[in-house]
C-alpha cells in the first residue's frame, strides 16, 4: 500500500516536473517563475486570406469583401479597407483562402488622388481604387482613411488605421423634412462619414 502511494506521489510530481518544464499548465495558470515560449505577432502586421482568383499587388490598398477574403480595394458594397500589402498576392487560380496576404496597419501610405487640396488634410478620404483615393464619397462610400498630408491636387499620404466601415452615401435631406429635421439628418450624415473607427 505504502508503495502504490509512493509510487503515485512519485509519478505526480513527474507530471508537474515535465508540464512546468513545457510550460504546459491545463488547469489554472499560477504567476510566472520561470521563462516561457509566448505565441507573438508583429503589432502591425496581419494575414488575411486571399479571395478567390485575385491578384493584390505589393503597396496597393487592401480590403476585405463580404466573405470576409483580401482584394485589391474598390469602391464596392460591403468592402472594408484593412491596410497596404506588404507583399503580392497572387491567388489568380486558387479558391478563397488559398494564400494569404501580409497587411500593414495602423499605417500611413503615399497614394493617388483623384482631386484634392491642403484644406483636406484631415478629413476622410474615400476608396476609388487599390492606388488612389478622393474626398468625395463613391457611390459605395468605401472609407480609405484620414487625409494626413497634401503633396499636390493628385497626391497624397492617408492614415489607415486597420478595419474601415463604409460611409453613408445616402443624398442630403430632401424638401420632404423640415429645416431642423434636413439640418439634423445632414449633420448625422457628415459625422458618420468622419470617423474611420
Amino acid at each position: 500500500m505504502l508503495t502504490s502511494f509512493l509510487l503515485y506521489a512519485l509519478l505526480a510530481v513527474i507530471v508537474v516536473l515535465v508540464m512546468r518544464r513545457f510550460h504546459f499548465m491545463p488547469f489554472g495558470m499560477a504567476a510566472l517563475a520561470a521563462d516561457r515560449i509566448t505565441e507573438k505577432k508583429v503589432p502591425g502586421v496581419v494575414a488575411y486570406p486571399v479571395g478567390a482568383s485575385t491578384k493584390i499587388f505589393n503597396g496597393s490598398i487592401v480590403a476585405l469583401n463580404s466573405g470576409g477574403f483580401a482584394v485589391p480595394a474598390a469602391d464596392t458594397a460591403a468592402f472594408k479597407v484593412v491596410g497596404i500589402a506588404n507583399h503580392q498576392a497572387d491567388n489568380s487560380a486558387g479558391a478563397d483562402g488559398d494564400i494569404l496576404v501580409k497587411v500593414d496597419a495602423p499605417i500611413v501610405g503615399r497614394f493617388a488622388a483623384t482631386s484634392i487640396t491642403q484644406a483636406m488634410v484631415g478629413t476622410t478620404m474615400y476608396v476609388v481604387d487599390d492606388q488612389t483615393f478622393d474626398d468625395v464619397v463613391g457611390t459605395n462610400g468605401i472609407k480609405a482613411g484620414k487625409l494626413v498630408r497634401f503633396i499636390s491636387t493628385t497626391e497624397g499620404e492617408i492614415f489607415i488605421p486597420g478595419p474601415l466601415g463604409a460611409g453613408v452615401v445616402d443624398a442630403d435631406a430632401d424638401a420632404t423634412y423640415s429645416a431642423n429635421e434636413t439640418t439634423l439628418i445632414n449633420a448625422l450624415k457628415t459625422a458618420i462619414n468622419a470617423r474611420i473607427d
